[in-house]
């Protein structure tokens, strides 16, 4: 397994998995979608799909710190 702090991605023919979705809205800098549109083309995944992954790694490797401690 790789480094806990690398975001791995695979290309999409190598998995797939169903899901159920909602539709939301996200506004972010262009330069961030420019990134995740080339990242997209490279692995054949859609720029929803690695926003998904990405959104679900930061969940999982979250600290998060109260106001009270």
């Amino acid at each position: 397994m790789g480094n806990l702090d690398e975001f791995i991605v695979k290309h999409k023919d190598l998995e797939t998995k169903e899901e159920k979705t909602v539709t939301m809205t996200l506004r972010i800098d262009k330069d961030l979608q420019w990134d995740y549109d080339e990242l997209a083309y490279k692995s054949g995944r859609s720029r929803n799909e690695l926003m998904n992954m990405a959104l679900k790694y930061a969940l999982d490797h979250l600290k998060y710190l109260d106001k009270d401690k």
